[in-house]
């Protein structure tokens, strides 16, 4: 289970990072919407056709969230195991007092809070498309940036989490894989917790340069383009309210 979770994670990478390139970093080279718009329809058909979607997407996700849950089922039915009670019933005062389930990481903590995040984010730029036009062919940066537009407190506030928690999760989750988490309390464990929370920042940095400060800001579509943004956000239950 340990070794699905982290090759899912690396599979995963490969989308993150052209995602990242699109959503970010082209928008922020070119300050333009409209024109990062080109590049994105130029690798659209990269990770968003089957089957290399759900490959690089659902398959990886699914395995990684999987994974972990099953990683921490089999560590508690270890130490029950290790306790003598793996074939009684157990209280969960019992479990409590003994601990018998694994402590959550910090890591594990981003993770289990990126997956709404990520399910939400899904929601509203692929399957809510798919349902109400039969296709996300319309749906790119513009229509990011006319949510901002339209609804700025729930975009700035849902999206400046979901990448910070993204950046601190990937960072943190990389060093995990490659053995580079700070242990004890000496000199090299608190050189490594500094480096690794300046890497995350600067990775939420990035990726809300261009993502919020570009993308964020390139205001609303007009026209019936505008139009059918609104109709799909319409339909967002967090936005019906």
């Amino acid at each position: 289970m340990s070794r699905l979770q982290k090759y899912s994670s690396y599979v995963f990478t490969i989308y993150a990072s052209i995602h990242l390139t699109n959503t970010s970093i082209i928008p922020l080279v070119t300050q333009s919407v409209p024109a990062a718009e080109q590049y994105l329809l130029l690798t659209r058909p990269i990770y968003q056709s089957f089957p290399l979607e759900p490959l690089l997407v659902t398959l990886p996700v699914a395995t990684h969230v999987l994974a972990g849950l099953a990683l921490r089922i089999h560590r508690r039915n270890s130490n029950l195991a290790r306790y003598g009670a793996a074939q009684v019933h157990v209280s969960k005062g019992f479990e409590e007092r003994l601990e018998v389930w694994p402590p959550v990481s910090w890591i594990s903590r981003a993770g289990y809070t990126l997956v709404p995040l990520v399910v939400g984010h899904a929601f509203t730029n692929r399957l809510l498309p798919w349902i109400y036009e039969g296709g996300s062919s319309s749906v790119g940066l513009g229509f990011v940036s006319h949510g901002f537009a339209r609804h700025p407190v729930i975009a700035w506030i849902g999206y400046a989490g979901f990448l910070g928690v993204a950046a601190g999760h990937f960072v943190w989750g990389a060093a995990k894989w490659r053995g580079w988490l700070p242990h004890g309390n000496n000199e090299k464990a608190r050189i490594r917790w500094w480096a690794l929370n300046a890497i995350s920042v600067l990775l939420a940095g990035l990726w809300m340069a261009g993502g919020l400060g570009i993308v964020g800001r390139g205001g609303r579509a007009s026209g019936w383009v505008g139009k059918g943004y609104d109709e799909l956000y319409s339909k967002i239950p967090l936005l019906m309210l």
